[in-house]
């Protein structure tokens, strides 16, 4: 059965493509891009005034599966994803069990392939329990199916411990994935340190306390031959340190957040918690610093950092609610919004930044639109409006602070081994 998708503009990075075509499918792998005239096709979907790309792919995403399932499940958080155009998803070890095992490894994966809606990829604990005392068993995790490892959460503090990590990461062939926060300066603190914390009796949180692990974490990385990448970054401070350090080292990547490239602090006033998010939203300079890093291309993706919650846990003061934000659903739109809209990056590099590039830091068989690969495509709106409504949300977390705004760029429909699992 050949399945096309007729008159797209494609985007498709790892072939440094852009352009109309058609997408020929067949058993639920892609057989071309180009034109499908002359040959016999069995189905077809018209997507004139669309975008296709490869499916997104998340590096960065709190599941929260096993353990806190009133926050979210593999499924609720799946179901999001594809909603959003991910098809390849990252979850990070915070659960309960934390993901130090391989029966752990083995129930994410499980529950997953049964959905079969999106591949998920488990992210093991650096060190056991993530306590940061000592490491996990990151050979086991690995053969178990573990992508990467990570404390997220919680910053390694423990300076050795994290360079025999670095060790093993050469070992492995992996990445460790770096909270960055020194927990001495960032201690207490709910918003971003500044006039407007202060104004509002908030304890805050200086810029020095991502920055300043990034140079040391920098620093221990170059002594050893392992693979860094840096959550999050959302500082001026620390654009700063990696610009300079992806100068010294062929081994360090990071992410940025759609909300971190997009809204400041000021989203904190009337005390909103759902803006309550860790690292904190930063300053007008700060959201510059990052997207002069993404016009200068130093960056190596954009990830989500999905982290849903419950109602209550944020139906609660800023000083006792939870950090977090349900990032799915909205990624793409506020990305489109935020930074191709208004010239920051083309499309394509957007694209790119969702796509090829992320796949790549962690080495993943995903992101691509190459002949052979598993037909996990995506359909783009560019150009529709619309105004988000937490409510409408698939995720069990319905925490954003871009509720009641206007965003440009839907999802339409996503595809994933060929089959549409979002859009009807």
């Amino acid at each position: 059965m050949r399945y096309v998708i007729r008159n797209a503009y494609t985007i498709a990075p790892s072939a440094n493509f852009e352009g109309f075509a058609d997408i020929s499918i067949v058993d639920g792998r892609i057989e071309l891009v180009g034109n499908v005239n002359g040959m016999a096709i069995d189905s077809e979907f018209d997507a004139t005034g669309l975008i296709a790309a490869p499916g997104f792919v998340d590096l960065h995403a709190h599941l929260r599966d096993p353990g806190f399932t009133k926050k979210e499940t593999i499924e609720t958080g799946l179901r999001a994803a594809v909603k959003g155009g991910f098809t390849s998803v990252c979850c990070m070890p915070n659960t309960n069990p934390v993901i130090d095992n391989v029966q752990t490894v083995g129930y994410i994966k499980n529950k997953a392939k049964n959905l079969g809606i999106c591949d998920l990829y488990p992210i093991g604990s650096i060190s056991k329990n993530e306590d940061g005392k000592q490491l996990s068993d990151m050979i086991s995790l690995k053969k178990a199916g573990c992508v990467a490892f990570s404390d997220d959460g919680k910053p390694v503090m423990n300076a050795a411990l994290l360079r025999k990590a670095l060790v093993y990461s050469e070992d492995l062939n992996v990445p460790l994935v770096l909270h960055e926060e020194d927990v001495t300066l960032s201690a207490g603190g709910v918003v971003n340190e500044g006039e407007r914390a202060f104004r509002l009796g908030l304890d805050g949180i200086p810029n020095i306390s991502e920055s300043s692990i990034i140079a040391r974490d920098v620093e221990i990385l170059k002594s050893t031959k392992g693979r860094l990448h840096i959550c999050h970054v959302s500082t001026k401070e620390s654009i700063d340190v990696l610009q300079k350090a992806k100068l010294e080292t062929e081994n360090l990547t990071f992410e940025v957040t759609p909300h971190h490239i997009s809204l400041t602090d000021s989203e904190i006033e009337g005390y909103n918690t759902f803006a309550k998010v860790n690292p904190p939203l930063c300053s007008e300079d700060d959201v510059a610093a990052l997207h002069h890093a993404l016009r200068t291309k130093i960056v190596d993706a954009i990830a989500t950092d999905h982290a849903p919650h419950e109602e209550i846990s944020k139906m609660t003061t800023m000083q006792k609610a939870s950090f977090g934000i349900s990032g799915f659903e909205t990624a793409f739109a506020v990305v489109n919004t935020y930074l191709v809209k208004q010239d920051i990056i083309s499309l394509f590099d957007a694209i790119n930044l969702m796509t090829y590039k992320p796949a790549s830091v962690f080495n993943l068989n995903a992101g691509t639109l190459d002949e052979g690969a598993w037909a996990n495509i995506v359909l783009l709106d560019t150009e529709k409006e619309w105004i988000v409504n937490r409510f409408d949300f698939v995720s069990k977390g319905k925490n954003t602070p871009f509720h009641s705004k206007r965003l440009i760029g839907k999802v339409m429909k996503t595809f994933y081994k060929g089959q549409v699992v979002y859009g009807g």
